[in-house]
């Protein structure tokens, strides 16, 4: 569900790279959020470093699904996960830019560094509230130097339009954020 400016899966060597882990701390980002046991999404995985963090969270009796435009992301996020053992609780699925076409139901769903990029983002955030159960959640973060604050602010509008209750999300470096849960 990625517009026609959607980052190029080479570039992402950039920013998730072994330093990211200074400044996203993914344990700490998702506490209170992921719980052993759950269903996550990670819409526009990347190269998977949140993907493994979540899929640790998650437990081996729950489920990640990680979503992604290009499939050499994927293809890469999928060796990361060989790598570490954490195959059997991660599903790797590719999307087309209109649908994320994702059959399940979630308990949280990632939007890291993404929202940005979709050309129909009504849409998007529309298909995320339906594969919310009505206690999950969703993370949107954006790169402040990259996002500016007009766009952030048309994002938080569509998705208190699409159904969301908006708040504040968590501290995220170098990141605006908002966590979005189903209104009831």
């Amino acid at each position: 569900m990625r517009g026609r400016h959607t980052c190029p899966w080479w570039f992402a060597y950039t920013f998730d790279n072994p330093l990211r882990g200074l400044v996203h701390r993914p344990r700490a980002l998702f506490d209170g959020l992921v719980s052993r046991g759950d269903t996550v999404v990670d819409v526009g995985c990347g190269l998977g470093f949140f993907t493994m963090a979540l899929a640790e969270l998650v437990g081996p009796d729950g489920r990640v699904v990680a979503v992604d435009l290009q499939p050499e992301m994927l293809a890469r996020a999928r060796r990361r996960a060989e790598r570490r053992d954490l195959q059997d609780r991660i599903e790797f699925r590719p999307c087309t830019p209109e649908r994320l076409g994702i059959p399940v139901r979630a308990d949280f769903v990632l939007a890291f560094w993404m929202v940005h990029e979709v050309s129909d983002r009504r849409a998007f955030l529309s298909e995320v509230r339906s594969l919310l159960r009505p206690s999950g959640h969703l993370l949107i973060a954006e790169p402040r130097g990259h996002v500016p604050p007009s766009l952030f602010e048309r994002i938080t509008g569509l998705a208190r339009d699409v159904g969301f209750s908006v708040t504040a999300g968590p501290q995220v470096a170098l990141s605006r954020s908002l966590l979005c849960t189903p209104d009831s």
